[in-house]
């Protein structure tokens, strides 16, 4: 039977140098997974491409190289028996074909060279065992023993092996199948699911960076909520970010019942991700309750409440970071100061004061849009009414935001006289005086008390050194 030919998938020139090499060197080579994926996906242009050389990828590496303008370097990874080089606008990696056998303890196979089937049987779905010939004789055509063209078609996600197979060999695998799952709007097939239910405490063998890895692929995806409903049926997100599971369920005493904050969690994800492409602010957003499950208490009075959960989620999040290993930088303290201001512009939205808009402002700094964009993002009800109302609220917030700063200049503000001036004028060393004098002034901007400007600061500040009983130095 004649394979099916896709010749018009190989249109980049590199696919030609290739075929080019693979016939000087006598050496079958395809180009496998992702690239094929995503050419019948139509998902645009690749910016990396597999090669599978039924022999050394290395020495395929080299000669396509040699055979290209310029002479591109040629990265090798003798370990890995594979090699990788840049051309235009892609990166080509090479590997030999193998087959992989797997101990308990580890995800790092013991490999063996293989044919191109042992290749396919061990990739992880069939959707990424497709494979074009890249010789002259079989140029494009398709290799596919495990019908991935049909899964592509049925939407599924599917192993070429037994599924307990898979996952219990690589446990990422799970993670993937849940991301593809996710980027794609791809269903997971149910012996698959039930494998990943099975295998799901094997995780805790990969390392905290692959698994955020593919955490911020499922959050960067157009609907995380997919992925993370997949992590919590599974069981796997127990393992990865206990602080969610712990927000799920509803309580009811006395009657009175608080709404599931997991899956309101979801909803602002979701939401948020309408809006914005920044990684760090969908975490911000997946993470903007997590401080509800320690502070949830009822009271007879006002039932259920969640005081100061927001600055207990702030704290948390340092520790969640810590513990999957994530950048504790800039971006670690963005997402702190999203979570620990998660609050503020809903509070002030049902009284947009001058006062609470400066001291809005003197905290969010920089970060005032992307604080207002999960505000918005936070509106979850799904009373028509409430929902216009709350929307509305916050374009007040943001017209009076934008009066406010016109007016006083308060984003990322810094007092209008300077600390090492107030030592200069009263002659001090460093003492509490100076920073009372300074908080001073800045009260007193945020109140509207004086204007944010030089000659109001200062005098401002001379009648407060008089009332702290401080001196001004003779000369000044």
């Amino acid at each position: 039977m004649q394979k099916p030919n896709h010749k018009k998938a190989l249109q980049h020139s590199i696919f030609n140098i290739i075929r080019k090499a693979s016939d000087q060197l006598k050496v079958e080579s395809y180009v496998i997974g992702g690239f094929v994926r995503d050419y019948f996906l139509r998902r645009g242009d690749a910016k990396d491409i597999d090669v599978v050389a039924v022999g050394s990828g290395i020495d395929l590496a080299l000669q396509v190289s040699e055979l290209l303008p310029n002479k591109p370097k040629v990265q090798v990874f003798k370990t890995y028996g594979t090699a990788m080089l840049r051309y235009q606008d892609v990166e080509i990696e090479f590997v030999g074909a193998r087959k992989e056998s797997y101990n308990r303890e580890s995800r790092n196979p013991i490999v063996e060279n293989g044919t191109l089937k042992d290749d396919q049987e061990r990739r992880d779905f069939t959707i990424n065992a497709l494979a074009l010939s890249l010789n002259s004789e079989t140029y494009g055509d398709l290799l596919d023993p495990f019908n991935g063209i049909k899964d592509l078609d049925d939407k599924i996600i599917k192993t070429p092996l037994e599924p307990g197979i898979t996952y219990s060999d690589d446990p990422l695998r799970m993670m993937r199948a849940i991301r593809f799952a996710t980027q794609l709007n791809f269903k997971i097939e149910k012996e698959s699911l039930e494998a990943i239910k099975q295998f799901k405490d094997r995780i805790t063998i990969i390392t905290k960076e692959r698994i955020v890895e593919e955490l911020n692929k499922i959050l960067s995806s157009p609907v995380p909520s997919i992925g993370f409903l997949h992590l919590e049926r599974t069981g796997l997100l127990h393992y990865i970010l206990p602080e969610l599971v712990a927000l799920k369920g509803i309580d009811e005493v006395e009657g009175q019942k608080h709404k599931d904050n997991f899956y309101h969690t979801l909803e602002v994800v979701d939401n948020i991700a309408v809006n914005t492409d920044n990684v760090w602010l969908r975490w911000a957003a997946l993470l903007h309750d997590i401080g509800k499950a320690p502070t949830k208490k009822f009271s007879k009075k006002v039932g259920w409440t969640f005081h100061g959960h927001e600055f207990v989620g702030s704290k948390m999040v340092y520790k969640l970071f810590k513990r999957l290993k994530m950048p504790l930088n800039e971006k670690m303290k963005f997402v702190q100061k999203m979570v620990l201001m998660s609050s503020r512009p809903i509070v002030i939205a049902s009284e947009v004061t001058d006062s609470a808009v400066r001291r809005l402002l003197f905290d969010a700094g920089d970060y005032l849009e992307d604080l207002m964009t999960l505000c918005e993002a936070d509106i979850t009800t799904k009373n028509p009414r409430r929902f216009k109302k709350y929307h509305n609220n916050f374009k007040i917030v943001r017209q009076k935001v934008v009066d406010v700063e016109e007016r006083d200049h308060l984003r990322n503000f810094q007092p209008p006289v300077s600390g090492s001036e107030i030592m200069e004028i009263y002659n001090l060393q460093p003492c509490k005086e100076i920073g009372i004098i300074k908080d001073a002034i800045k009260e007193a901007i945020l109140e509207g008390e004086i204007e944010n400007e030089y000659e109001s600061a200062k005098v401002f500040m001379l009648k407060k050194g008089e009332e702290l009983g401080l001196v001004v130095k003779a000369n000044i």
